[in-house]
This record gives C-alpha cells, structure tokens and sequence, in this order.
C-alpha cells in the first residue's frame, strides 16, 4: 500500500477518533457499570430481603392492595414472584404515566420501602447509557459516535497492520520505548486485542438505538420477518407497533390500559406459574379488561432463558406459551447479542469480558488523547499532514455503500462531513487550515 493510502486512512482514523472518544470513555464507563446491575442491585435491596417470617404469609391480593394503598390512586401493574419466601415482595404500580415499585413485607403486609421505577440507579444508568439523558437526540449521538467508532476501529487495524514488522510493537508494546513511542505501542496493541470485542459490543447495542432499531423494524415488516413483539426496547421505549411484551406493558401508562383484576385471580395465576419453575425474575402482568388474561414472563437477564405466557385468571388454565427457542431467528440471534452485551450469556465470566472490553476502550482512547496532545502544533488541530489522495477502487466504493446499507445513520453523516467539506468549508481557509483539510485549489477532505 502507498504512503497516499496509509495517510488518508490515518487521517480519517484521527478524525473518527476526535469525534468518538469522548462517547467511548462514556459509554465504557456507564456499560462496565451496568455489567454487575445483578450484583449491585441485589447488594442496594439487601434491606428488603432475609426478613422475618411472622406466621402465615398474607395473600396476593392483600400485597397488592398494600402497594395500592403505599401510592393512593394508582393501579396494579406488575406483580413480581418473590423469589424466596423470607424476600420482600416487589410490586409495580402506575398513576398517570408513573412507575413505582412497591417493597412490601409478606408476613406483616408493612410497606418496606417505595422507588419511583425510572429514578432507580440502574434505569438512570440505562438512560445516561443509551440515551445521555437526552431522550431520542441522545439515541440518535450514541449511534452516531457507534458508526464511527467501527470506523475507528477498522482504520486502526489497517495502520496496526504489521507489514513486515516483528511482534514488539504489535503484539505487545516496547516499554523500554518511552514518550510518544511507548504510548503508540500501547495505543496499537491496545486496540489488537479489543478491536473484536469492541466491534461484538457495538454491533449488539444497535438494536436499541433509535434510528438502527426502527430501521430494522421497518426492514423487518417489509420483508415479513418480523414475528410477535420484539424483547428490546428502542431508543429507551418499546416499539410502537404490536410488540407488547410484559416488559413493555410495565412502562405503559395508566391512561394508556386500565387493568382490571378480580379478586382470586391472582392466586389462581401463581399457583399455575410456580411449579413451572421460569427463571428469575417472573413478573405477573394484569389483564387489560375484566376477564382478560394475564401475562406472565420470565425477565432473565440471561435473555434465552426467557419464556412468555398468558393465563386464564378464571381457570389457571395456560392459554399459550411462547419460549425464546420459539421466537424468530433474527430475535433469537438479537437475543444472544443483548446478553452477551449485558454480560449475562455466560455468567460472570462474561462480565468480567466485557468489563476489561471497556477497561481497553477507555485505555484506547487516553492514549490516542495523549498522543495527540504530545504532537499537536501549536495552533491548529494537529491532523496528519494532508498528502494527494489515493485513487479509489470498486473495492473501497463498494465497503463504505455496505457499511451505509448496515448503518444509515453511518452514511447520513458520511454525506454530511463530505458536503459541508466541500460547500461550506470552501469559504473558510482559516478554518481549513485549523483542521488540517488541503487547500481549496489542490483536493478535497482524504
């Protein structure tokens, strides 16, 4: 390859890199975060949990209605099956559009404890994550900073390339190098060994990006693929369409469906789910309308565990039951890629994968910071010098339409940078020259 060629990918490696940092150090730190939610979330509700049995434990309905009571007004949302008799039982319930979960005693019917749902540490986490707490913009900049970031990761493995080097440098960093020399070993070799994992990440939080996952949906109702609700949300909410799963119905207002439950049902429904033993945590979701059915669903971190019922509440009799082994392959496979993303697909062994992803992630780009500041030129940016560009082959055309067909939002801004590069950017030689972009009369942004 010609030095032209290994010019214009490393500039466009820099400027990926210039945009994409800042998200990845946020994005590694908030996901590593989210990793252990299991864990921490267990260690935040140990003061709800081991309680003392004090005779009989009271009946559903009497929780409920305990929870009913803790927030005047509101209505029976989710109804979640302790998963020890000595555990406080958790309730969700709604009053116009909120969510809050009810911790109430079993034994004593006392009310332990109420959370507003989406101000609870790991639903901010969730939010500051996929969102920045931004709503739909914020979806959009996180996948935007993810197209990118691939990106960065391709160019970076193109300029890793050893092209006849021996394995100090590449491999394994030269420590003896010292200044800028050591910080692009660790830099390079950094990004070897986390580049697959990184892109593995990346690819799997799509789908619940705003612009990705509504693409795929869109795609999906096309080519007739897409099969019941989907388990995901997108861009922090569930799917409009018909994709109501009891994991969505649980952040749908109380204006939106008014359930209505009768007294027994409940029971009725747990003493059909229980001996079925779904995995942890199973929620119980009300019928809609008197004499509906209930939905139940396992809402295993571990994603393919996960199983959906609906149950007569007059009867106990279970109407259907839909497994994740039943589900479309494309949702089985989305599936797979969320709880790996989440590190739940094989315990904790893929947390601590995933947490040393993002423990790279954030050395990756201190490095590639540092090594900036360390070359930078007074002055103006510090972008590699801008040589002639390289002639484009098919090859090259035919990568970069694939990857926009993959990643519209990749594309879209594609077309942006170039535009404004080349319209905008044409009456500002100052700014030109700040960025590192070739005059005007010689070439355009390589």
């Amino acid at each position: 390859m010609t030095s032209r060629w290994y010019n214009a990918v490393w500039r466009w490696h820099f400027y990926a890199g210039l945009f994409c940092m800042p998200f990845v150090i946020w994005l590694s730190c908030t996901g590593a975060l989210y990793l252990w939610r299991p864990q921490i979330e267990a260690w935040l509700d140990r003061p709800y949990d081991n309680l003392s049995v004090n005779g009989a434990p009271a009946s559903p309905d009497a929780r409920v209605s305990a929870a009913l009571n803790a927030v005047p007004g509101s209505q029976l949302r989710k109804y979640y099956l302790p998963q020890s008799p000595t555990d406080a039982t958790r309730i969700l319930v709604g009053k116009h559009g909120a969510m809050s979960r009810v911790y109430v005693d079993p034994y004593t019917l006392h009310v332990l404890h109420v959370a507003d749902e989406e101000s609870r540490p790991f639903r901010v986490i969730f939010h500051l994550h996929g969102e920045l707490l931004a709503g739909a913009l914020g979806s959009y900049l996180v996948e935007i900073a993810a197209c990118w970031t691939i990106v960065m990761l391709i160019t970076g493995m193109y300029l890793w390339w050893p092209r006849g080097r021996g394995l100090a440098g590449v491999l394994y960093p030269r420590l003896s190098r010292g200044g800028r020399g050591l910080w692009r070993d660790l830099h390079a070799t950094a990004g070897f060994w986390i580049s697959f994992f990184a892109l593995f990440l990346i690819v799997t939080g799509l789908p619940w990006a705003k612009g990705w996952g509504t693409y795929l949906t869109e795609i999906r109702e096309l080519t007739g693929t897409a099969r019941g609700p989907v388990d995901w949300t997108i861009g922090g909410k569930p799917p409009k369409a018909t994709a109501m799963t009891p994991e969505h119905h649980a952040h749908m207002s109380a204006e939106d469906m008014a359930s209505v439950t009768r007294p027994g049902e409940l029971e009725r429904v747990i003493a059909t789910v229980g001996p079925l033993n779904l995995a942890q945590p199973v929620s119980i979701k009300p019928p809609a309308a008197a004499g509906g059915p209930w939905l139940v669903a396992s809402e295993a971190a571990n994603r393919p565990l996960r199983s959906n019922l609906t149950v007569d509440g007059a009867t106990g009799r279970v109407i259907e039951r839909t497994d994740f082994a039943e589900r479309h392959w494309i949702d089985q496979t989305i599936g797979y890629g969320v709880a790996a993303h989440e590190g739940q697909l094989f315990g904790i062994a893929n947390q601590i994968l995933g947490t040393l992803t993002a423990l790279f992630l954030i050395g990756l780009s201190v490095s590639g910071i540092v090594m900036w500041w360390k070359r930078r030129p007074t002055g103006i940016l510090g972008a590699p010098m801008a040589l002639a560009r390289p002639k484009i082959g098919a090859a090259l055309v035919v990568s970069i339409l694939l990857l926009a067909i993959y990643m519209p939002m990749f594309g879209l801004t594609l077309a942006l940078v170039l535009l404004i590069e080349a319209l905008a950017l044409r009456q500002l030689e100052s700014v030109r020259k700040w960025l590192g972009l070739r005059s005007v009369e010689k070439t355009q942004l390589v």
